[in-house]
């Protein structure tokens, strides 16, 4: 079950380049805060590849994974442009819920495209731990508005079909061990993201683009911290289905809920409470049925 440990670390490891990516925002803008995680991650990526060579063969990549990555790159480009609107549209609670919806998503299109078995028992799982979430994010659902929910959902419907494409990338390439291929996922996904994120500033947006080199020391621990998640991320989807991988970092939504009753001193709802223990018994339901 070497998935699960990974699925935690890249939680974990996201949850830190967030933080890092959190202050850029003000500083830089948008654009030039998310194109940070690719931009200053593909060099740690390249020189992950780099020391992986030196002990293993690195699999040759077709049009098949390139194709792959291209859809995988390009959809969570996209589903970051719908989660900035959702963002800017509603409250925090609703668009993080919103978000959240992608492992539905992500098991139906994986049971499409990628024939993943879809029994009933792995989506009650999902099904069950991603209600808890829309629980447990405390949201006042009778101010939601139409536009942005719907955008919201697309952005989880892009974010599953990521997950997808990466997926795909990584079982298409002809051999080599599950690190070795995602590593060399990895580093083709980042570097597709980066060109499409610098050319879109340099004709789109000076600004963010001198900002991204006016901070640099911020930018490169982002970077690093981005690229190192998504390494586990991708080591997760190389050994079971990405919905699987995607329902269990929903663990860190009651992580984070119980950090926050302890450190700040935040009350937590009856219905917030229901939600974090549905999310631990769905999480729980996935691991007994994977």
């Amino acid at each position: 079950m070497i998935w699960i440990a990974a699925t935690l670390i890249a939680a974990a490891a996201q949850t830190f380049r967030n933080a890092a990516q959190s202050g850029l925002t003000r500083q830089i803008g948008t654009i030039g805060a998310t194109s940070v995680r690719f931009v200053f991650g593909v060099p740690f990526a390249l020189l992950a590849l780099g020391l992986a060579a030196l002990a293993f063969d690195i699999p040759r990549p077709g049009g098949t994974t390139l194709a792959w990555a291209a859809l995988g790159a390009g959809a969570q480009i996209a589903a970051t442009v719908f989660m900035l609107i959702t963002m800017r549209g509603q409250s925090f609670g609703i668009a993080t819920a919103l978000m959240k919806t992608e492992p539905v998503t992500l098991a139906i299109i994986g049971a499409i495209v990628l024939a993943e078995p879809l029994g009933p028992a792995r989506m009650g799982a999902i099904v069950l731990a991603t209600a808890g979430v829309v629980l447990a994010s405390g949201a006042r659902w009778s101010r939601a508005s139409a536009r942005p929910v719907l955008t919201g959902i697309a952005a989880g419907a892009l974010f599953g079909l990521s997950s997808i494409g990466f997926r795909g990338a990584i079982l298409s390439l002809p051999d080599g061990g599950y690190v070795i291929r995602a590593l060399t996922t990895l580093a083709i996904t980042l570097g597709l993201q980066s060109a499409a994120m610098l050319a879109w500033m340099a004709i789109m947006d000076r600004p963010a683009l001198r900002g991204i080199v006016g901070e640099w020391r911020v930018s490169l621990a982002a970077g690093a911290l981005g690229a190192f998640a998504s390494l586990f991320w991708f080591i997760g989807f190389a050994l079971t289905a990405a919905a699987n991988v995607r329902t269990l970092a929903l663990i860190e939504v009651p992580l984070a809920q119980i950090l926050s009753g302890r450190v700040f001193r935040e009350t937590i709802g009856r219905a917030q409470l229901l939600g974090i223990c549905m999310i631990v018994l769905g999480v729980g339901w996935l691991l007994a049925a994977a």
